[in-house]
This record gives C-alpha cells, structure tokens and sequence, in this order.
C-alpha cells in the first residue's frame, strides 16, 4: 500500500518538481556529481599508472619468452614479485602523501 503512494506521488510533475528545487535534492545531486567526477579521475590516474608500471611491462616481456626450465620460471616470478611489491609500497607511500595534503 505504501509503495503504491510513493509511486503515484513520484509520478506527479509537480511534485517532482517541487522536490527538484528542495535544497536537500539539489545538495544531493552536487554531491553525487562531485563523488563521480573524482571517481572518473582517480580511476584515469590509476589506469595511467598501470600502464607506465614496471611490472606490467615485465609480465609483458616474461610472458614472451619461452622457459628453458622449471627454476628458469621460479627466478622469473620472484623478479615480477620483487618489481610488484615496489610498486605497491611507492604506490602506498605518494597514497598517503596526497591523503596529508
């Protein structure tokens, strides 16, 4: 029952409208706006950093080699480990960096 008034009442121009202007619908809608547009950008900023990344490019060059031998892949993953880990700790650190500014 009580759906069916809330949706024949938001199925009233007017008082969509009237909601529309509200300063709390219009503060909302700001809000939502600013949180998508910092999402877009964070998630640009992040996908620029996985394509400069080191250990992408590493993957990149391990995966075209063929391995002579099973110890030959171990050293191979230990150095793409080595690499991603560095990567996680600088990215960690400018993180945080950003965060106290």
């Amino acid at each position: 029952m009580l759906s069916r008034m809330l949706y024949s009442l938001l199925n009233k121009l007017h008082v969509v409208e009237k909601l529309a202007e509200s300063r709390p619908i219009r503060r909302a809608a700001q809000i939502t706006a600013y949180a998508i547009t910092k999402a877009q950008i964070a998630g640009r900023d992040a996908s620029q950093r996985v394509m400069r990344s080191q250990t992408l490019r590493q993957v990149r060059e391990e995966a075209g080699r063929v391995p002579g031998d099973l110890g030959e892949v171990g050293s191979r993953l230990k150095r793409v480990q080595r690499t991603f880990m560095n990567e996680v700790k600088e990215g960690w650190k400018d993180g945080s960096r950003q965060i106290k500014k």
